[in-house]
């Protein structure tokens, strides 16, 4: 990663995925892969184009390999990865108990990415990029990644990048309240707030205030662009200028909702990269959410930039 040339810099925690088609306590084949809400966003970058770097750190083993060389061969920039010789990649273990209900089980407590700390960020940070994104969940994994997250956030704010920060509440890795103390303070030096609408009361008032007193609370508190992402529901743009924009979920088939919020987040990064206007950064991120849910994988399915009007040819047809 050489100064100059990023144009979104992301870290935080990529493990290990195991992903079965059944309940794990029969035997269910698993599928190997990797998985990471902010590795999502940088692969989903990489194939529409844009300079992505992640900088995360994982254990000198076979699945920090596995990590690194997926994440290369997608194009995206780990030359400010870090291998920790102590400690462990992280994994995950993701099973479809019945229908369309998936259950996820975590082990990354300890994990070469909860031993994250400012300073492992700094290489990265003095190579510059246009944007930091952010989430949640690496401030959720202990101390070290949560000063490294408020470091680079300082540092992004300071230097004039655009901070944009995905709320991503994790209920397994820290309660509502942890999460709240956390994440307010980050609000200062935050450009864009992405929640979905259950998210919002992390982030921005009180137990009774409205999503609309919300959405005023937090656009006096730092952020100049509030996204609210409603799933089904499609999503809306909220900006300083008090004019809103909203637009609807694309109708797809629903196969996994497993890293859709994270195929939105890039696809929202995208139309900023290319500056499109609040609109049309919408549909691009609601068209990626789009093609999350409707393949298997967290970011497997993903359309590089040649293919974001493949949702718009009739259901059933070949491209041929």
């Amino acid at each position: 990663m050489s100064a100059g040339t990023v144009d979104v810099l992301t870290f935080g925690e990529t493990m290990l995925s195991l992903q079965l088609p059944g309940p794990l306590e029969i035997g269910a084949a698993a599928r190997t892969t990797v998985a990471g809400a902010e590795s999502n966003v940088a692969v989903a970058l990489a194939r529409l184009g844009h300079r992505a770097a992640w900088a995360g750190r994982v254990g000198a083993d076979e699945p920090g390999r596995l990590v690194l060389r997926t994440l290369r061969a997608e194009g995206v920039d780990v030359s400010a990865a870090a291998t920790d010789a102590a400690a462990p990649t992280g994994a995950m273990l993701r099973e479809r108990r019945v229908a369309d209900l998936a259950r996820v089980h975590y082990w990354r407590a300890d994990s070469a990415a909860a031993r994250t700390t400012p300073e492992h960020l700094a290489p990265a940070l003095a190579e510059g990029a246009r944007i930091l994104h952010l989430t949640g969940i690496t401030a959720a994994l202990g101390p070290g990644p949560l000063a490294a997250v408020r470091a680079a956030a300082h540092h992004a704010h300071t230097h004039g990048w655009t901070v944009t920060l995905d709320v991503n509440h994790r209920a397994r890795l820290w309660d509502t309240d942890e999460a709240a103390h956390a994440l307010r303070p980050l609000l200062r030096y935050v450009d864009i707030l992405i929640a979905s609408d259950d998210e919002l009361p992390l982030v921005a008032g009180g137990p009774d205030d409205t999503e609309a007193a919300r959405v005023e609370a937090l656009l006096a508190a730092g952020p100049r662009e509030v996204v609210v992402k409603r799933g089904a529901g499609g999503a809306e743009h909220h900006g300083p200028d008090a004019v809103s924009h909203a637009v609807p979920a694309l109708d797809v088939p629903v196969r996994d909702t497993v890293g859709a919020g994270d195929a939105f987040c890039a696809g929202y990064l995208s139309g900023l990269l290319d500056t499109l206007g609040p609109e049309a950064r919408l549909a691009r991120a609601t068209a990626l959410g789009a093609f999350a849910v409707a393949s298997a994988g967290d970011w497997e399915g993903l359309p590089h930039r040649d293919e974001l009007a493949l949702l718009d040819a009739v259901p059933g047809s070949a491209i041929r």
